[in-house]
């Protein structure tokens, strides 16, 4: 069932573009696509468009990229799109003016269990913080930012070695569905939208300094760490005074030893661990400055280690 309801699209990276293109293969009258402006990037500085207009340009769909979402004409051009229902996935904040325009109202698809996880990275948070359950919840936008009262919301579990990387894939998939499933339910009168309730939590926008690991904390807090930022933005250390190593795939040892927290061991060919209380984080997958991102046994191959290295 699709509805008939004209739907304006907000959203910019490929998380935002797979519910567009569940919206549309699934026969949705998408009638414009609001994404963001496109940015100069790489050495030569060419202009890069978002995944959402890529998807958009292909399917010759209508697009907005406006750079102030208050600018009058960017309001003007919404209006003329007489939309009845605003999805917004991955985007920005909206004005009230902007989400407040369809009579239908305006609906966001948000990665956690609200109000689990409010904020920009509750993906990374989730695994971050050791949480054994995710999902991804619809909710109609209101003033504060992931306060509005919930649609829909679906459930899946975490497995321990689970990364960010599988679980926004993971997510973006079942999310795509809920999107096509909560328009069908508005269009359909068949609205029960709650308050939202329980214990709410915070999921901040990570930066670097926020991605460096703490060697003195727990093996599974260093763990959760590790999978929680990869592959992006990764988990990283100071190897010495002039590179860093980030780390993508690790695992857990428990054991007793006599190394200084922190030491890196490479105690056989293809074995590369770090000394921390109560036993060692083996490192599967790694990248040093200025390297290609590598297997240990791979990075061990083409690189001399000092007995000595104490990461910091």
């Amino acid at each position: 069932m699709s509805s008939t309801l004209r739907i304006v699209f907000m959203g910019t990276p490929d998380f935002a573009t797979a519910s567009l293109k569940q919206l549309v293969e699934n026969g949705f009258n998408v009638v414009g696509v609001v994404t963001a402006a496109d940015k100069p990037s790489g050495r030569g500085q060419k202009l890069s468009q978002s995944s959402v207009k890529k998807y958009a340009l292909e399917n010759k769909l209508k697009i907005l990229q406006p750079t102030n979402l208050k600018d009058p004409e960017f309001i003007q051009q919404l209006r003329l799109l007489k939309a009845d229902l605003q999805v917004v996935v991955a985007f920005r904040m909206l004005p009230e003016m902007v989400w407040k325009m369809p009579h239908k109202g305006t609906f966001n698809l948000h990665a956690s269990l609200l109000p689990k996880y409010r904020g920009a990275a509750p993906i990374n948070w989730a695994i971050i913080n050791g949480e054994k359950e995710s999902g991804v919840t619809t909710f109609f936008i209101e003033q504060e930012i992931d306060t509005g009262k919930i649609i829909l919301q679906k459930r899946i579990d975490i497995s321990p070695e689970e990364n960010a990387g599988s679980l926004h894939d993971r997510l973006m998939t079942i999310g795509s569905e809920l999107v096509c499933q909560t328009v069908n339910t508005i269009s359909a009168n068949n609205l029960s939208s709650k308050v939202q309730q329980g214990n709410s939590s915070q999921a901040p926008k990570i930066f670097k300094e926020d991605c460096r690991i703490d060697w003195s904390n727990s093996l599974t807090m260093i763990h959760n760490k590790i999978r929680g930022l990869s592959p992006y933005p990764a988990a990283w250390s100071n190897i010495d005074e002039n590179r860093l190593i980030k780390i993508f795939d690790s695992s857990i040892h428990e054991a007793q030893h006599n190394f200084p927290v922190g030491k890196l061991i490479s105690e056989h060919k293809n074995e590369l661990k770090v000394a921390v209380k109560f036993g060692f984080i083996l490192i599967h997958e790694l990248q040093l400055s200025g390297k290609k991102r590598m297997k240990t046994d791979d990075f061990l191959r083409g690189f001399k280690l000092d007995k000595e290295v104490i990461l910091h």
